[in-house]
């Protein structure tokens, strides 16, 4: 199952928790040092938000990556 990453980039405080805890999936961006998808799962990516779509094995790295962002700025939803 894939799973979807949806990063609301306004409510990011860029603190990089998230990169740090999962680099496979995460990554603050160059163009407004917010975090975002990294480039190889990203399907959309803008000043407000980043989505992307990850395979089933990385499920666990976005997930805990997702629950250490302080300001709860990151969801990961399976894909149906």
């Amino acid at each position: 199952m894939p799973y979807r990453i949806v990063i609301d980039r306004g409510l990011c405080i860029s603190c990089g928790a998230a990169p740090t805890t999962c680099p496979q999936v995460y990554e603050l961006g160059k163009d407004n040092g917010k975090n975002k998808v990294v480039e190889k799962y990203s399907v959309e990516l803008g000043e407000g938000r980043s989505v992307g779509i990850i395979p089933d094995e990385l499920y666990s790295c976005a997930k805990e990556g997702a629950d250490v962002c302080p300001v709860s700025a990151i969801y990961v939803e399976k894909i149906e």
